[in-house]
């Protein structure tokens, strides 16, 4: 288990906001057994950088080119008119696109096709990125500290490697497991 001050040493901007989301971190990484502390380093930068230190459960809307071109993508499930808006990223993986929420609601249990903004919420915001975790086989990946591979299978590059690298380090130090 992490702990408040493991969590605020990886993510110090986390403030107020590590307290509410300790617990249902916790839960969901027993629940996608990211139970090692490779794991747990991998997927605590990860989250850190999507979410901008656990300040940001919903992407921040332009729109800017990039979010414009969400609309009518089939290959994200975004088949209506407003799909690319209504199914932004959310969670702490920023889960994004219909089929995607889709999915996510019926491992979960929850309706995010009727109400999406329940990504926006610590239990459900950890809970769809330990899913996603799991769903893309990255435990498998932390176990080989494939980090660079990780990255690209969250965010499709490698956007903002140099600061999800430094929270790596920043989670392995703090979780006691040596930086290689």
């Amino acid at each position: 288990m992490v702990t408040k001050e493991q969590l605020l040493a990886i993510m110090p901007l986390a403030g107020s906001r590590a307290e509410a989301f300790l617990a249902p971190l916790n839960d969901a990484m027993r629940e996608y057994a990211i139970d090692t502390g490779l794991r747990e380093a991998a997927f605590l930068a990860q989250i850190a950088h999507e979410s901008g230190q656990l300040r940001f459960t919903r992407e921040l809307w332009g729109p800017t080119a990039a979010q414009s071109r969400y609309e009518g993508r089939a290959d994200l499930g975004n088949t209506e008119s407003g799909d690319g808006k209504r199914f932004l990223g959310r969670g702490l993986i920023q889960l994004t696109g219909r089929a995607n929420y889709r999915a996510c609601g019926e491992a979960l249990g929850l309706d995010l096709i009727d109400d999406p903004r329940l990504l926006e919420q610590p239990p459900a915001a950890c809970r769809s990125a330990g899913w996603f975790w799991q769903r893309h086989g990255l435990n498998t990946l932390a176990d080989q500290e494939q980090f660079r591979t990780i990255t690209r299978r969250i965010n499709g590059g490698l956007n903002g490697i140099q600061e999800r690298e430094a929270y790596y380090a920043r989670a392995l130090k703090a979780l006691g497991e040596e930086y290689v």
